[in-house]
């Protein structure tokens, strides 16, 4: 298992590597002057032009400005905003764990959604509880998140006035309130992962059931409960802790629209804010931790098969 962990650590480093590039060559080779669209070509002054161009290392050949770039991220430097004259690193470090509880609580929610309607309409199918839950999890797959994300906040928030549809609190304020502005940005952002995960655990449970051990199971008087969520639901959870990790990275990234649309402080209302004003350093360092973010959640789900599956050797 060790051998297999370092294995997987070192396959990681040149894909990080390879994400720094694509980062990298995102912003420096899309088409247009950068430091124009920054300043604005009609009312910059030239010389503002030049020292920032000069500032920013655009300057020099690509290869030299990766090559620094590169040598900037070994020292945990992102570059300084344009925009907040800030470090980078100084706002991503403090906007990323707002993101992160988004994520996780979107998660969460998913989970406890997705595993009991799966399991249960794999136990029935083809019964009025299976339709409806292939029903609800094509419109939580098949809903856009904005739109969504507008109608709860239409729902709950203007109409009825039970839930905050702006802004996050803190615990400092209490775990109630902060619950009440958490709900919506975590339903809309977990919507779409919780149709998924219920459509994969229905159908792997439904073929777990096929199986003789279970058939074996059931003919030894063991409770049905028991069949469902111990034998069958566990030997099901590989395919869905792999699409589980990739759904989590791909939160931090659907992460930009929910967080825009509630204004919630975290890390995708900053890259939106970037863009907005292009703020090169900004950019590369929030695409930069979106993307390695989901390269670390992909290896810990890879290395988290052998805990759930004891079967499994890499050898």
């Amino acid at each position: 298992m060790l051998k297999h962990i370092i294995r997987r650590l070192a396959v990681t480093v040149p894909v990080l590597i390879g994400v720094t590039f694509i980062v990298f060559a995102m912003v420096s080779f899309a088409p247009g002057d950068p430091i124009n669209l920054m300043l604005g070509s009609e009312t910059a002054n030239p010389e503002n032009i030049e020292k920032l161009r000069v500032e920013l290392g655009l300057d020099k050949p690509w290869y030299v400005q990766y090559a620094d770039y590169m040598a900037r991220l070994a020292r945990g430097d992102l570059g300084r905003s344009i925009t907040f004259r800030r470090p980078v690193a100084t706002q991503i470090k403090e906007r990323l764990p707002n993101t992160l509880i988004l994520a996780t609580a979107s998660a969460v929610i998913a989970l406890i959604i997705a595993l009991p309607l799966g399991v249960i309409a794999a136990a029935k199918p083809q019964s009025v509880f299976d339709y409806v839950c292939s029903t609800l999890a094509i419109v939580g797959v098949s809903l856009p998140g904005f739109y969504l994300g507008l109608l709860l906040i239409i729902a709950f928030g203007l109409k009825l006035h039970w839930l905050p549809i702006r802004g996050m609190s803190g615990l400092d304020a209490g775990f109630l309130e902060f619950a009440r502005h958490i709900v919506l940005p975590a339903i809309t952002l977990g919507a779409s992962m919780a149709g998924i995960l219920t459509r994969l655990t229905r159908a792997c449970v439904l073929e777990t059931l096929a199986q003789d051990y279970i058939r074996t199971a059931r003919a030894k008087g063991v409770a049905e409960k028991v069949v469902l969520y111990k034998h069958a639901l566990r030997n099901a959870l590989l395919p869905v802790v792999t699409t589980f990790g990739m759904q989590f990275g791909s939160l931090m990234g659907g992460a930009v629209i929910t967080e825009t649309i509630f204004s919630w402080p975290g890390l995708g209302m900053l890259a939106v804010n970037a863009v907005k004003q292009r703020d090169i350093p900004l950019i590369q360092g929030t695409v930069l931790v979106f993307a390695v973010g989901f390269v670390l959640v992909t290896l810990a789900t890879d290395l988290l098969y052998i805990f759930i599956d004891p079967r499994i050797k890499y050898e």
